[in-house]
């Protein structure tokens, strides 16, 4: 009798509590424009739902962007109970990342990023922190050799042992994911760590595929759930592999920082780990030592710099090179190139000038994979009326990056595949202000720079010495151009053969 009777009082509790959150949202929704002050339009959201069964869980940017065609450059959307501003088209993302920085300068952190980062790091992080944390990596970064000849002999050096692996296979069929990944991997693992891995290191393989599972879980329609009702986090059964992936991945990224600092030289430091402890020692006792300069922020730093520098780069690798299997018409002419202006020497970024159509191929690649296509949510960090609508502070904001590289008032064939959209009448390399795959404004990607030469180099050095093609039995036109959605678009699983050229 008392089990029964507890049973319906707390069925009754259940369903008062429910009742009154939906009362809840429907006033919120009601009341939301009330103040007279001209917000976003949008599709009308449902109690509860908000607009989610107008928006496709597994293609957010594509939803988004056709609704932006409804409802304008800058829309409201609402995921559950979750209000989102979207920024549409290239005029708008850049205006409000660029022009308008500091309203629309800051992160959004859902539970999931603040579940993997604490509050620490330099990806999701905002205020003191992520200015001094950025600060701190981009000067690093710099000194180690982004964007320099440092880096560029760093990533020439691991073009070999990439070729020595695509050897191997005797122009056999393969999947080149896990090879590509390890060499994307090693680039930032030597300016982070200051030393490579070997491909067959058990650890180091097994660092690459959480970084790329933790990245492609956080997209996923379960995690997009979990972060609207972040009391079911225990049911939920990506969040709990993402934690354990978590947990050891800081393992082994704490067992590597301890194995710097016992070899730790004051005088010289070999890559940014050592950097920060060296800056950890100078400032013992210090307020902004015990605030910001201390373990915690060092490894979610470190952990953010690893996937970033793994995953967004060798997936791009991925789809260059996916990219001329199926259009070998675009590979002729990138061999002729190549052939014409660096013959059988090494090549370095400074061709890239004397290579128009081979860096219009890459940026093209770039463009039409569209690697991260809503970008890492930003939020508004005070009130701002932005052409002519009032966004409250704290606003979460989507720059709808699909919608900059598709834009179709910006590029004369967007859903096509198209070189030219980055070359003049004569075939001279042209920048376009629409090509935005690393954002824009304060967030921008910090590793631009060492992104671009990476791919240079990688792309044109495989390029160099291979013919990519389809398996035996597959024509182009069986070659499957559907990215695997996750937070970024990875190239559909495939394997291509590698012919040697010479």
């Amino acid at each position: 009798m008392f089990e029964a009777l507890f049973q319906s009082t707390t069925a009754f509790s259940l369903l008062a509590a429910i009742v009154g959150l939906l009362v809840l949202l429907i006033l919120s929704y009601g009341l939301r424009s009330q103040d007279g002050r001209r917000e976003p339009p949008g599709p009308k959201p449902l109690p509860l739902l908000g607009n989610l069964l107008q928006v496709d869980l597994k293609r957010i940017d594509s939803s988004l962007f056709q609704l932006s065609k409804t409802y304008g450059p800058v829309s409201t959307v609402y995921f559950g109970p979750k209000k989102v501003v979207v920024l549409a088209g290239h005029r708008t993302v850049k205006q409000a990342l660029v022009n308008h920085a500091e309203e629309f300068g800051d992160r959004e952190v859902t539970p999931i990023f603040y579940d993997l980062n604490q509050g620490h790091g330099i990806l999701f992080t905002n205020g003191d922190t992520w200015k001094e944390m950025r600060r701190f990596a981009v000067t690093m970064l710099r000194e180690f050799g982004m964007g320099k000849r440092l880096s560029e002999g760093r990533i020439i050096e691991e073009c070999h042992y990439l070729i020595e692996v695509f050897e191997q296979y005797e122009g056999k069929a393969f999947n080149n994911s896990q090879a590509i990944s390890n060499a994307a991997s090693n680039i930032i693992s030597a300016i982070v760590f200051g030393k490579r891995f070997e491909y067959e290191d058990p650890v180091f393989q097994a660092m690459v595929k959480r970084a790329h599972e933790t990245i492609h879980l956080t997209g996923s329609a379960s995690i997009l759930v979990y972060n609207l009702f972040p009391w079911l986090g225990a049911f939920i059964k990506n969040r709990r592999c993402m934690m354990k992936n978590l947990e050891k991945s800081m393992e082994e990224i704490k067992s590597i920082t301890v194995a710097l600092k016992e070899t730790l030289n004051l005088e010289m430091y070999r890559g940014f780990v050592d950097a920060f402890l060296i800056r950890m020692q100078n400032l013992e006792g210090s307020k902004i030592r015990d605030s910001l300069y201390h373990n915690d922020n060092l490894l979610h730093s470190v952990m953010n710099l690893f996937a970033a520098g793994t995953d967004t780069t060798g997936n791009t690798l991925q789809w260059c090179l996916l990219l001329m299997a199926k259009y070998p018409h675009f590979q002729d002419q990138v061999q002729e190139e190549l052939s014409r202006v660096v013959g059988s020497r090494q090549i370095r970024v400074e061709d890239r000038k004397n290579m128009p159509f081979t860096d219009a191929v890459i940026h093209e690649s770039q463009r039409l994979a569209n690697i991260v296509p809503l970008a890492i949510p930003h939020k508004t960090s005070r009130d701002v009326t932005f052409q002519g609508y009032f966004i409250k502070g704290g606003t979460t904001v989507f720059p709808l990056l699909t919608s900059v590289l598709y834009d179709e008032s910006e590029w004369e064939s967007p859903h096509t595949f198209n070189p030219s959209h980055f070359l003049d009448e004569d075939g001279k390399f042209i920048r376009r202000n629409a090509f935005m795959p690393f954002s824009a404004g304060r967030r921008v990607c910090l590793g631009e720079g060492l992104a671009r030469m990476e791919l240079f180099i990688f792309f044109t050095s495989l390029l160099q010495r291979f013919r990519f093609t389809p398996p035996p039995g597959v024509t182009v036109d069986d070659l499957d151009l559907t990215p695997v959605v996750g937070n970024n678009l990875n190239p559909p699983p495939h394997e291509l053969c590698a012919v040697r050229r010479h």
